[in-house]
């Protein structure tokens, strides 16, 4: 029984330094397609600059730099802001009136933050009571379609909660 103790251990062992390395390659290519994105962004407002001012090269590249120093500034702010108050915010600017009215009722937004498309999972918490049979099913439904407008993902699945904990719907987004 030894030797079947090893071999079974450096399989466990084996599999658990496999999944931690694809786990951390994932990270890896979201954020540098992340990071790709946000400099084409600033590369565009850059070009967007230098055809205005018919400048040389100089100002071009001075632009995309200043842009990129108050980028960070700007994701800090945002990422001091609760889960739960992003998605407010972006339902409030981009929602429906329905949804708006909905995403008043939100009171906490887990899971949200960080997605490798594998299977991402976020809970959005209400203040609704009742469970299904309740008043928040209906709104529960335009949360979910809300927070598939707000957050993307290949395979996530969002879950809305009751006051109470208990579910008042699903969706994919």
């Amino acid at each position: 029984m030894g030797m079947k103790t090893k071999i079974a251990l450096g399989a466990v062992v084996g599999i658990a330094v496999i999944g931690a390395l694809s786990a951390n390659s994932g990270d890896g290519d979201g954020d540098a397609k992340s990071e790709g994105r946000a400099s084409a962004s600033s590369g565009e407002k850059a070009g967007g600059g230098a055809k205005t001012d018919g400048g040389a090269k100089t100002d071009g590249g001075e632009k995309p730099d200043g842009a990129s120093d108050a980028k960070p500034a700007e994701d800090k702010a945002v990422e001091k802001a609760s889960q739960a108050e992003q998605f407010k915010a972006f339902v409030r600017k981009n929602g429906t009136p329905k949804e708006k009215d909905a995403v008043s009722h939100v009171t906490k937004v887990q899971g949200a933050d960080e997605q490798n498309d594998i299977l991402d999972a976020a809970d959005v918490y209400t203040d609704f009571t009742g469970g299904i049979m309740g008043e928040g099913m209906g709104p529960a439904k335009l949360l979910a379609s809300a927070f598939a407008d707000w957050k993307d993902s290949e395979n996530g699945l969002v879950t809305i909660y009751d006051a109470d904990g208990e579910l008042l719907g699903n969706g994919q987004f």
